[in-house]
């Protein structure tokens, strides 16, 4: 893991970064981390769902300007 939580998120991909939430939510989940280990999980979580909010948010806006431009 890198040695912050939100360090390299900018460089993935939405798939990448929606993969790698799963994988932190799960990690959670089973409860088997210690706590400063899930406070670096939930950090890295964090900063993995903004970055897939980032992308959904920039297709949204791609698909509105393509059906603004469409309709013009």
């Amino acid at each position: 893991m890198a040695s912050s939580p939100a360090s390299d998120v900018q460089a993935l991909s939405y798939e990448e970064a929606r993969d790698e939430l799963i994988r932190v939510v799960s990690e959670l989940e089973q409860g088997s981390a210690t706590l400063e280990q899930s406070l670096s999980l939930w950090e890295r979580g964090e900063a993995l769902a903004s970055r897939c909010e980032e992308w959904l948010l920039g297709a949204k806006a791609r698909l509105d300007a393509a059906r603004g431009s469409v309709s013009e």
